[in-house]
Parts: structure tokens; C-alpha cells; sequence
């Protein structure tokens, strides 16, 4: 009788993510279908890699945001997607270097203080897009959408909701803050009229999603690779939090190694195709927690009902119709949210800022991500988060370590 339920409680796993999963590729401009797609066959490719043996669902990292938004408007999405393959790559790598050194080598490349200043950036620098997008304009502002207190009545109503139902919602729904709050923004939108329908009219119930083919330049590899650093120490925590609920040791078996490639797998097919790099999702696993579903099969339904739903044109066309304030409300949240993660980072770890090496590090990162700090030669220049994960990760190799300091 509970194999029947099997894939329903894969279907409802996939509910738990959708808001999440389906933001991101809004946000950069990628398609929301190819996003369904992408997340199922990575999931699939996970477990395919981990032997089927972890309960959990990959779809859009947030993480990478920012070197999307950037590498679109520079290099185009097929060049993106080609940085975005190469980054997989760097899981892939990773994940060798893991099954043969252990997990040391991660510990000491990227310590705390490298890796929680570099997550603040990934938020702080993602501040004035969610903002511009609240008050009604484009990312960067040059263009107004909706009028402006029209666009912060409908933003400040989509944040104020995601942030109750996270806050103060029970059971199943608490997991589900992004999608309550982009629900009630797409309901007040639609009460404005300020919701075209025209794409979701044209639109087939039935369509193959818009897969773009990579295209491999040098300039936006350099730039986007080195984003991986924060995905992967992400990725370590959640298999660790996963490992917790569960009560088995996922770190041994099937090991590091294999998750990380997994997870570098599951990128390189989503970018091969036109999609966002994979992450593990922390909202399924809350969702493991609560169910106490833990039979990794679910998972496959939950990645199978994604890659069906990827081929109904009429819901990626109703994806395309939610207005920029709706997303913003919900963007002043998330992204602050990714800045605390960093912050928190450094405090669980007790770096300690009274320490010259430990201030520089993080101070000189903070201030590059978010002044805006730009290194090129010729053609190519590095900015933002790679910057800040380069320079982090130099300053803490050359500058020699305090006898007190902890590890």
C-alpha cells in the first residue's frame, strides 16, 4: 500500500520547491521550464551517481545569480552556459580530490573565514536588483514596469507574506514561504491589472522547452568558476543536515566524493541544455524532516513529476506572466536572508575579527563584492563573486595564521 503513495508524496515534494526553483530562472531570465527540466534530470543523475541512496531533490542554486545576470548581459546565455558547464566540472574535480585526500583539503581551502564573507556577497551584492524590482523597475533600474506605489503595495504584501508563513506557518507550509508569498503577489497583480495573459493564450498546453546549447569562451569560465566555492561548502552542510534527519552517515555512504559529483554532474546536464546549476534543496529536506519520508524513491518521482511538467507549455507561459514587484517583495527577503547565512558562518565558527589576518580577509572581500572592485587584462575582467572568491581564498594561503587562531 505505501509504494502507492510513493509518487505522490514525490509530487508533493516537488510542490515544497517550486517557488524556489522556478525564482531563479525569473530572475536571470532563463526559462522556467527548461529550470523543471533540468532540476529532474539532475536529481536522476544524483542518485544515479550516489547509487540512489540519498534522499534529496536538486534544482536552481541561487548562488549563482549574479554571474548569470552578468554573464548574460555580457557573453549571452550560450557562453554562460558553457562557464556554468565548467563550474560542474569544478564539483567533479572536487569530489576526486575528496576520495582521494579526504575532506581536509576542503577545510583548508575554504575555511570559514573564506567562505562566510564570500556567501554575504553573494546576497549584499544582489541588494539593489531586488530593490529596483520591488519599486516597480528593471534590474538595474533604467526602466519602470509598474507604477511605483502600485509595485510596492504588491511587493511589500508578497514579502510581508513569506515572511509570516516562514515565521509563523506549521507543519508542511512552513517550508513553503517563496510560493505563499509569490501566490498572494500574483492575486493582488492580477486585482491592478497588471498581469498580460497574451503569452499564456498563444501558449500550447503541450511544448518542448527552449533548450539553448552551450558555447565555450574563455572569458566567462574564468569569470564563473570560481562561484563554485560557496555551492560547494553549501552542499557539504546539507548533506551533513540530510545525514542528521536521517540518522545515517551519508559523508561515508555513499561518500563526499560521490555527492559532490553528483552534484557536479547534475550542473554540467542543466547547463549542457540551457539551465540553472544544480543545487541540493534545503526546503526538501525540511520537508524529509516533517514527513519522515526517507526512502530515496520519492525523490525520483518528485524529479520525474518536474521533467513532466517541463513539457506543459501553458504553466511555463503562466511563469512568464508574474510581474517584477511580486519577485522583488520576495528578493529583499532571500537575498538578505543569503547574506545572514554568510554572517552566521562566521559566528558559529568563532572566527574571531580581532585577529589583523581574520579582519583582512573578510574586510577587503566585503568591501571589493560590494563596491563593485573590477581586475581585467585586455578583454577579460574579474568582478564580484568571483573577485571576492579569488582574493579571499589568496589572502587566506598567503597570510600566515595566528598561533590562536582556531581552526
Amino acid at each position: 500500500m505505501n509504494r502507492l503513495f510513493i509518487p505522490l508524496q514525490g509530487a508533493q515534494m516537488l510542490f515544497v520547491a517550486f517557488g524556489a526553483l522556478v525564482l531563479m530562472p525569473l530572475i536571470t531570465g532563463l526559462d522556467t521550464s527548461v529550470a523543471l527540466f533540468t532540476a529532474g534530470i539532475g536529481t536522476l543523475l544524483f542518485q544515479l551517481v550516489t547509487k540512489r541512496q540519498v534522499p534529496i531533490f536538486l534544482a536552481s542554486s541561487f548562488a549563482f545569480i549574479a554571474p548569470i545576470l552578468y554573464g548574460v548581459q555580457t557573453w549571452g546565455i550560450p557562453a554562460t552556459m558553457g562557464g556554468l558547464m565548467a563550474a560542474g566540472f569544478v564539483y567533479v574535480i572536487m569530489g576526486l580530490i575528496v576520495k582521494v585526500r579526504g575532506t581536509d583539503f576542503i577545510h583548508k581551502l575554504l575555511p570559514p573565514v573564506v567562505v562566510g564573507p564570500v556567501i554575504m556577497i553573494i546576497g549584499l551584492g544582489l541588494a539593489p536588483l531586488a530593490v529596483n524590482m520591488a519599486l516597480g523597475k528593471t534590474g538595474d533600474g533604467s526602466t519602470v514596469l509598474v507604477e511605483s506605489s502600485t509595485a510596492l503595495v504588491i511587493s511589500l504584501s508578497s514579502l510581508m507574506t513569506t515572511i509570516i508563513v516562514a515565521v509563523f506557518a506549521k507543519g508542511i507550509a512552513k517550508l513553503m514561504p517563496i510560493l505563499a508569498g509569490i501566490i498572494v503577489g500574483y492575486v493582488l497583480s492580477l486585482f491592478y491589472g497588471i498581469v498580460d495573459f497574451t503569452q499564456v493564450a498563444q501558449a500550447p498546453w503541450i511544448s518542448i522547452p527552449h533548450f539553448v546549447a552551450p558555447e565555450f569562451h574563455w572569458q566567462a569560465i574564468l569569470f564563473i568558476i570560481p562561484v563554485a566555492i560557496a555551492p560547494a561548502v553549501e552542499h557539504i552542510g546539507d548533506i551533513l543536515a540530510i545525514s542528521n534527519v536521517t540518522g545515517k552517515d551519508y559523508i561515508k555512504k555513499p561518500g563526499l566524493h560521490r555527492t559532490l559529483m553528483g552534484d557536479g554532474i547534475a550542473t554540467i546536464a542543466a547547463s549542457a541544455v540551457g539551465g540553472p546549476p544544480n543545487t541540493t534543496y534545503s526546503e526538501v529536506t525540511g520537508a524529509v524532516t516533517l514527513t519522515k519520508a526517507f526512502d530515496p524513491r520519492i525523490m525520483t518521482w518528485t524529479a520525474i513529476t518536474a521533467i513532466v511538467l517541463a513539457f506543459v507549455g501553458k504553466l511555463g507561459a503562466v511563469m512568464q506572466t508574474i510581474p517584477a514587484p511580486v519577485m522583488g517583495g520576495i528578493m529583499c527577503l532571500l537575498f538578505g536572508s543569503i547574506a545572514a547565512v554568510g554572517l552566521s558562518t562566521l559566528i558559529r565558527h568563532q572566527v574571531d575579527l580581532a585577529q589583523p589576518r581574520n579582519l583582512s580577509i573578510v574586510g577587503v572581500t566585503l568591501v571589493f563584492g560590494i563596491g563593485g572592485m573590477a581586475f581585467g587584462i585586455g578583454e577579460f575582467s574579474l568582478t564580484g563573486i568571483s573577485l571576492c572568491g579569488i582574493v579571499a581564498i589568496l589572502l587566506n594561503a598567503v597570510l600566515p595564521a595566528a598561533k590562536t587562531e582556531k581552526e
